[in-house]
């Protein structure tokens, strides 16, 4: 038997580490004397309190730690896969907090060239429309306008539609259901969005991509109860001479400037976290089976997913795509660029993108948003 600071020289923890593991059932003394309260251990105990260690020392919070230590009792492959999908989520946090201090830069910086970097009604068939902004026109007239197309369309293979898309006068958003209730789930978490109140022309960054994120904790709680059940979400609102957008999942947001073709999102997926790692090449990534387990989604869990989120300053001639992953799952970079680039307006791109969509076999459901920056 090894008292408690013999026992925490050898396991690299504290007496005082020890005692708290002991009162959260971690790591339980051997044996503690009934007279002095005295903790002893076992030296077959230091391979449990080593991985204690461990575990603490890569910042995963003592729930987990406590999950992991009882997983890795009768599976120790599966305790391994518990500490990989926990650094996959750091890594993909942790890429969020990189671009958006990125972003912040650039923002603090003033108006510069595109940059590839990302920060942080309802649609049952098809809608198009206008989306007023205000970009210092005379009078109070707007001098940019964005012309919009929203196209959903079920694909050849599943038998309902999961996906939903909005296109206001200031609110761009897709959202991609999944489980048994997706359709409800996909149409919540949007329409909760609409909530987002039209941004003035001379509103702070700051404050709209606050409203954004309360809006996006708003439509996290409206898909709460939806048994196995969540969406993605990808939004964008307009104030005229920028788009602040707010991302949860693997939908996407594209811009097309000049010819050059940039994708604004991230996704919150676990190969995305393993090709951020350097541990898979993004050619392999669009190949692998488990390509779509996401790392962050809405689904009235517990604690709302924090969205990545990014302003965009925008130009006359920009062209903006927001799609679920029913399109870019399927469709290369390069094909989807080219139909966008095609010199069609917002109504004729998004039926080609479909289009694009189902000569592949259309697998599964697709929401698209078209967006041009034009003059008013």
């Amino acid at each position: 038997m090894l008292t408690i600071g013999d026992f925490a020289r050898a396991s690299r923890l504290s007496a005082k580490a020890l005692r708290r593991y002991d009162e959260l059932g971690l790591l339980r003394p051997a044996r503690v004397d009934p007279f002095t309260g005295y903790r002893y251990y076992a030296e077959e105990q230091l391979e449990r309190a080593r991985l204690i260690a461990w575990l603490r020392g890569i910042g995963m919070p003592l729930a987990e730690v406590g999950r992991v230590c009882a997983l890795y009792a009768s599976d120790a492959a599966g305790a391994a896969r518990a500490i990989r999908s926990y650094w996959a989520r750091v890594e993909s946090e942790t890429a969020a907090r990189r671009d958006l201090a990125a972003s912040l830069v650039d923002r603090l910086r003033g108006p510069t060239e595109m940059t590839d970097e990302m920060t942080e009604g309802t649609a049952d068939g098809m809608a198009d429309g206008m989306a007023d902004g205000t970009s210092g026109g005379a009078a109070g007239r707007p001098a940019f306008v964005l012309r919009t197309a929203v196209r959903l369309d079920r694909g050849l293979v599943r038998a309902a539609q999961q996906d939903a898309a909005h296109a206001g006068p200031h609110l761009l958003a897709v959202a991609d259901g999944y489980g048994p209730e997706g359709a409800r789930a996909a149409l919540a978490a949007v329409g909760a969005l609409e909530a987002v109140p039209p941004p003035a022309p001379s509103a702070r960054a700051g404050d709209v991509l606050n409203a954004l994120e309360d809006a996006v904790r708003a439509a996290d709680g409206a898909v709460s109860g939806l048994a196995e059940s969540g969406t993605t979400l990808t939004a964008a609102v307009w104030t005229g001479g920028r788009l602040a957008l707010a991302h949860v999942g693997d939908s996407r947001a594209y811009l097309l400037r000049d010819g050059a073709f940039v994708r604004l999102t991230r996704d919150h997926t676990v190969v995305q976290a393993l090709v951020d790692a350097g541990e898979l090449d993004p050619a392999e990534a669009a190949d692998r089976p488990d390509r779509a387990l996401l790392l962050k989604a809405l689904d009235g869990g517990h604690a709302a997913p924090e969205p990545e989120l990014g302003v965009h300053e925008t130009r006359p001639g920009d062209r903006y795509l927001l799609c679920t992953d029913g399109l870019s799952a399927v469709a290369p970079a390069d094909d989807i660029r080219r139909a966008l680039a095609a010199g069609v307006g917002p109504e004729e791109a998004a039926e080609a993108l479909v289009a694009l969509a189902r000569e592949r076999g259309g697998p599964d459901n697709v929401a698209c948003v078209v967006a041009d920056v034009v003059p008013a």
